[in-house]
């Protein structure tokens, strides 16, 4: 019991520290490490061939908020572990010993698991990839698929800071769509939610007062009543209904019919289309280029970029290129055919494959395409922005005029 005792007192608290280090080319790294001191932090960096600069304690404003069990690998943790691990490859660390370290430092306990059972499976003999590969719902084909090359080339941490690179820009492109989208879904649902509270609280008191009149109410103000008692009469009903509608369109979103009978109405939708056209262009250059110049073989680049671009239409068009290039056409052509990418892509990615340079003319086309991306969701954010406040504007001030044109017209007689 005392020795139990004595251990418990001397075993160290674990924390989280955030770390700024110098590689030996002067490139600054950043990362977070869990560690018993801060100067166990510094030592494990030097041995990886770093030069801390600042390590700091984790506060915890800074800390990510997670229950533990709860939640899992996100985008970011992702990203983290290929630039720490790209880190650690580069400067030399075998592979276990960087999956050990980034598994023992990593705070999301759903991830760790998952780093240390790739850490298992690689120690039993397994290739990387094949690791990584049993573990689909992390990462992704293109990542399986990229670090084989690397391992077969002898250039993993290349591939590792590529996939980083480009995970980094495929983040950001998400961020910019989602907070394009959320603004006005935010204001759709308040806008709504007015509605219903209006017509079920608040226009039943005015009813009651009006009715006190015993006088014919105005057109206005007579049909905001008869809606307020209809749908007090239905909530239930409505209510079943939208759920229902809901349901149904997620459950034909998930069948294969579905799926791309609408992601074709998106594409071609006149708001929304562009935008997500723009979008689609820059994800498959951007998969694309990155995979090409990773020494990916076309087809097998197509095949994985088919698969993550995220709309049926537009895998639909990859798919019909890949199987017109393995019948021995060039790329450009069959691009052209599907009708889904723009011209200018379709010729510079033909000069490209022209000059042996395609995997550099695809990444250019998805740096272009990311700031049409920014360009097109400040203007759908500027369009929608009024079209968002008259409709508010027009449901309260409707409201407002409805229940006071009575009071109007009393106090006139008077």
């Amino acid at each position: 019991m005392a020795a139990t005792a004595t251990a418990q007192k001397t075993k160290k608290k674990v924390d989280h520290y955030i770390w700024e280090a110098k590689t030996q080319s002067g490139e600054t790294k950043k990362g977070v490490m869990e560690a018993g001191e801060a100067a166990a932090v510094e030592a494990r960096l030097k041995s990886l061939g770093l030069s801390p600069t600042k390590v700091k304690k984790k506060s915890i404003l800074e800390a990510d908020l997670q229950l533990p069990g709860i939640g899992g690998v996100n985008g970011k943790d992702i990203l983290v572990f290929t630039r720490q691990f790209a880190t650690m490859i580069d400067a030399g660390l075998p592979l276990v010993q960087c999956l050990d370290i980034l598994g023992s430092q990593e705070p999301n306990p759903a991830f760790k698991k998952v780093i240390m059972a790739i850490k298992a499976k690689v120690e039993t003999g397994s290739t990387f990839a094949d690791a990584l590969a049993e573990h689909p719902k992390v990462f992704d084909e293109l990542y399986v698929q990229l670090c084989a090359a690397g391992e077969v080339g002898g250039i993993l941490d290349n591939i590792l800071n590529r996939l980083a690179a480009y995970r980094e820009k495929n983040e950001a492109l998400k961020r910019k769509i989602k907070g394009a989208m959320m603004y006005p879904a935010i204001v759709t649902v308040v806008g709504i939610g007015v509605t219903v509270v209006l017509l079920l609280y608040v226009t039943p008191v005015f009813a009651q007062m009006f009715a006190d009149f015993g006088k014919e109410l105005p057109g206005p103000t007579q049909f905001i009543i008869n809606a307020s008692e209809w749908l007090q009469a239905h909530i239930l009903k409505v209510v079943g209904i939208v759920a229902a509608v809901c349901f149904a369109w997620s459950w034909t979103y998930k069948q294969p019919k579905g799926r791309r009978f609408w992601d074709k109405v998106f594409l071609h939708s006149p708001i929304f289309g562009p935008v997500l056209r723009k979008v689609a262009v820059a994800r498959f250059t951007r998969t694309l280029g990155t995979m090409i110049s990773s020494g990916v073989p076309i087809l097998d680049a197509l095949d994985v970029t088919a698969k993550t671009a995220g709309n049926r239409t537009v895998e639909d068009g990859i798919y019909y290129v890949r199987n017109k290039i393995s019948e021995g056409r060039n790329i450009a052509q069959p691009l052209e055919e599907t009708k889904v990418f723009p011209s200018m892509v379709v010729q510079m990615i033909g000069v490209g494959e022209a000059t042996g340079a395609m995997d550099q003319m695809l990444n250019k086309i998805a740096d272009f395409y990311d700031d049409e991306v920014d360009t097109a969701v400040g203007g759908l954010t500027s369009m929608l922005e009024p079209i968002i406040m008259v409709f508010l504007g027009g449901i309260v001030g409707g409201f407002l005029i409805g229940m006071y044109l009575p009071i109007f017209t009393i106090a006139s007689a008077v």
